[in-house]
């Protein structure tokens, strides 16, 4: 690199017209896709009056909405795109939160983004983009590189929230996959006039003798794009000379000066933190999210089956539309729940109808095999059938909704008896209606048929339960009342008892003066008292399951926390309901354990990684780990294990996990909230979620988190049937991946419609693996044998014609090239 002073012309300093538009923020959707029309059609009139003008667009779906909506301007701007003069960077659907969507929806979200780049404009993005979201996990430069993406740039976190070696650098995600990254300066966005200030702070930001760099400019956030003055001031600003040479440009340009350099340097892991109370804000976006998430891939799943076992057509379009839906609502302000109460009317109901849509085909898949089953007549009994959507073996408590009977008994579709318990029923109508819960044992992606018989229940059950404690063949455990939580957690298995002689309180209420973003918040930590037990109670007991209900109480809001043990399990469910009434204040749940010398391990999108327990909130998918020394020299650990939570801090060996956040509704500091101001406040009323609490020996990988995390989110469906001769056996397994490091979380129809399958699967504990994954739905000898590297997400394509081979993909679906490399 050759030194350069501050203002040397030698220097050339790429300016990027660009227009970030939040689609929905302090505005509702149609408000932003008016101001979309409007920005684009801008940029448009400015190259007809400038013709070194250069205008970069992110967000696909912002192209889709003007074809659908103003189809002339949309063939305005692919005039441009093709003449150069409109960049299209990004590749993704929209600039989501870059923390809190799931792998998949990551996958997802260049999958979409850049297949319609391809079919409308010839090209995908090789830029990434994501200016605005608030952290970037550490997956993503796989992500990117494994869908035509060398290059990503961002904003935050800024200088002052994390270190980092370089303006630009290699950006390196755990599998080794490298992107160059580059760090916006100062803003993404400028006034409409004269950029001279902006330019004048981005270069005070920068090294001052680095000879490329690059500054955004144009009117931003709710539109606008670069304008007149600002178009005319950089002409005036570079015909004075004293600033580096200012070139409008694109990113494109400026990663193709850089992009070979030796002198570039690495950063490894994730680019945290910026505004941590966004893992937690609006706990009902979270919650939507996350189920919608898991019910479209379910959907996927039992979708290919059906078209594979029962001839049922694979709906694309359909499935397509519902994750376009999810996509957009995981735009960075709708999922971190910094946006108006109103605009969460439209995200409710945007969820709704992707999860009705999923909850649609995964009905129709389900009842087209069940149909196909072969149930011979059998009087007196009801079959019913349970779907696995895991390609392994799920042992999972079933609850089913039934026509009452007196009594009832249940086999499995051999004879043999299965423990069966009654519980309670969703109808309080006597007699009407009941519910019953047993333990199923059901084949990889696979069904299995029970048959309820009239019979008694048994009364008993090897779970052992009184009003305090409950206790089964792998785990003790007992609540103190007055708390409200543990005194006592013990894994039979490693003889460790968990729990410290003096627990902390365990739901402690924080006092939260933080705004909706959590700005310059490092831990929320500041505890001001906690829910104290009004009453422990045993609500249910008998041979599958007991079930401790621990009541308890803060100020006016109440907690109902429902420990569920069942026989044979080697994790402890917990069913929470709580009536939240708290405002400017935070609940976090705390486990405290007896560990020293603790490990914290966090779940991010398609990995894990370690960080340090010194209590920092931190964004976690759905599981976080602590491993540590017990009293007398033992390694032991805790997994805690959530359906719907997504901040969390490990503080020394205690996790805790945000339940509830209720600053004011769009809340962004410096503003100082008024006295007598009337306000919204998050998370008011009703809120229901479940986690689960595994113990395990020294490693966590023997306990399989990533599995059990995903048992959680998409547990197993019961089906009541009916008698009919089929081709299909009463139990039968569909897919299976063998339950190693190596996970499949999705098997789907191919985006072309063409009757191939798509199977995506990643390494899941942080070591080389063979894998080898039975297809038996396309054929009794389909298998995908590979081998993934650590941390390594890889998708194949299976040909529908059982003699062609499987080969591998991108993220893309498009065949990989044979000299593809993780790196830059």
């Amino acid at each position: 690199m050759t030194t350069a002073k501050p203002n040397s012309r030698d220097r050339t300093l790429h300016l990027v017209g660009n227009a970030h538009i939040d689609p929905v923020w302090l505005w509702r959707w149609p408000e932003g896709l008016q101001e979309i029309r409007a920005t684009f059609q801008s940029a448009i009139d400015r190259m007809e009056e400038y013709p070194d003008f250069v205008f970069t667009c992110d967000s696909v779906m912002y192209l889709e909405w003007i074809e659908q909506h103003d189809p002339d301007l949309f063939a305005s701007i692919r005039k441009r795109v093709a003449d150069g003069r409109w960049q299209v960077v990004g590749g993704w659907w929209i600039e989501p939160d870059c923390n809190i969507p799931s792998g998949e929806s990551f996958v997802r979200q260049a999958l979409y983004g850049q297949r319609y780049l391809i079919e409308k404009f010839g090209e995908a993005a090789t830029i990434g983009c994501n200016l605005d979201p608030f952290g970037h996990n550490a997956t993503i430069p796989q992500i990117l590189r494994k869908s035509g993406v060398d290059g990503y740039i961002f904003l935050r976190p800024g200088p002052h929230e994390q270190m980092l070696p370089g303006q630009f650098f290699h950006w390196e995600a755990p599998d080794g996959s490298r992107v160059m990254a580059y760090r916006l300066p100062n803003e993404y966005c400028t006034p409409g006039k004269d950029i001279g200030n902006h330019l004048d702070k981005s270069l005070a930001m920068m090294p001052p003798d680095e000879p490329e760099l690059m500054v955004f400019y144009g009117v931003g956030n709710h539109g606008g794009g670069p304008t007149k003055a600002n178009l005319d001031s950089i002409a005036r600003l570079d015909a004075i000379g004293g600033l580096p040479k200012l070139e409008l440009s694109h990113p494109e340009r400026f990663f193709e000066r850089v992009r070979d350099r030796e002198d570039v340097p690495v950063h490894a892991g994730e680019l945290q933190h910026h505004g941590p109370g966004c893992y937690s804000a609006h706990s009902g976006i979270k919650a939507w999210n996350r189920r919608a998430e898991n019910d479209l891939q379910r959907a996927e799943k039992w979708a290919s089956v059906a078209a594979a076992v029962a001839g049922e057509m694979y709906p694309v379009e359909k499935l397509t539309e519902a994750w376009k839906l999810v996509l957009f609502n995981q735009f960075h302000d709708i999922l971190a729940g910094t946006s108006i109460r109103s605009a969460y009317d439209d995200a409710r109901d945007d969820y709704g109808r992707a999860r009705s849509i999923a909850a649609d085909v995964f009905n129709r898949a389900t009842q087209a095999i069940a149909r196909r089953i072969d149930i011979p007549l059998a009087d007196g009994t009801v079959p019913v059938v349970v779907f696995n959507p895991h390609p392994w073996e799920l042992e999972q408590d079933v609850e089913v909704e039934f026509a009452q009977a007196a009594t009832v008994r249940l086999t499995d579709q051999d004879g043999r008896p299965v423990p069966v318990q009654l519980t309670r029923s969703e109808a309080s109508m006597m007699g009407s209606r009941g519910r019953l819960a047993f333990r199923a044992t059901v084949p990889p992606l696979g069904h299995r048929v029970y048959h309820l018989l009239p019979g008694a229940v048994d009364a008993d059950g090897p779970v052992r339960a009184t009003d305090t404690t409950l206790e089964n063949e792998h785990l003790r455990l007992e609540v103190d009342p007055a708390s409200g939580w543990l005194t006592s957690f013990i894994d039979k298995s490693t003889g460790a008892e968990l729990i410290p002689a003096k627990p902390a309180p365990h739901a402690v209420v924080i006092d939260d003066q933080s705004d909706t973003w959590g700005h310059r918040v490092r831990a929320y930590d500041q505890a001001i008292g906690s829910f104290t037990g009004r009453r422990v109670r045993l609500v249910e007991s008998g041979p599958v399951r007991a079930v401790l209900r621990i009541e308890s109480a803060y100020g006016t809001s109440r907690m109902a926390e429902e420990l569920v043990l069942s026989a044979g399990a080697r994790s402890v469910e917990v069913r929470t309901v709580v009536d939240w009434h708290e405002q400017l204040k935070t609940l976090k749940l705390r486990f405290p354990t007896a560990l020293t010398d603790v490990t914290a391990t966090h779940e991010i999108p398609y990995g894990f990684i370690e960080r340090t327990p010194d209590g920092t909130e931190e964004p976690t998918q759905a599981w976080v780990d602590v491993t540590g020394t017990l009293p007398g020299g033992k390694r032991a650990g805790l997994t805690v294990v959530n359906d719907s939570k997504h901040g969390h801090d490990v503080t020394g060996a205690e996790i805790g996990m945000t339940a509830l956040r209720s600053p004011v509704y769009a809340w962004h500091e410096p503003k100082i909230l008024d006295e007598d101001g009337v306000y919204e406040y998050l998370d008011q009323g009703r809120q229901e979620f479940r986690y689960v609490l595994l113990p395990h020996g020294e490693d966590w990988r023997a306990a399989d988190p990533a599995r059990r995390a995903a048992e959680l989110n998409q547990p197993s469906f019961a089906l009541l049937e009916t008698f009919h001769e089929g081709p299909l056996a009463q139990s039968q397994a569909h897919a299976d991946d063998g339950a190693g490091s190596v996970l499949v979380t999705v098997v789907k129809g191919d985006e072309d419609a063409s009757g191939d399958a798509i199977v995506r699967a990643y390494e899941s504990r942080g070591a080389a693996a063979s894998a080898r994954i039975a297809l038996p739905m396309l054929g009794q000898h389909r298998l995908i044998e590979a081998e993934f590297g650590p941390h390594e997400i890889k998708t194949f394509r299976v040909p529908a014609d059982p003699a062609a081979p499987v080969t591998e993909t991108d993220l893309l679906e498009l065949p990989v090239p044979a000299n593809s490399s993780p790196e830059a």
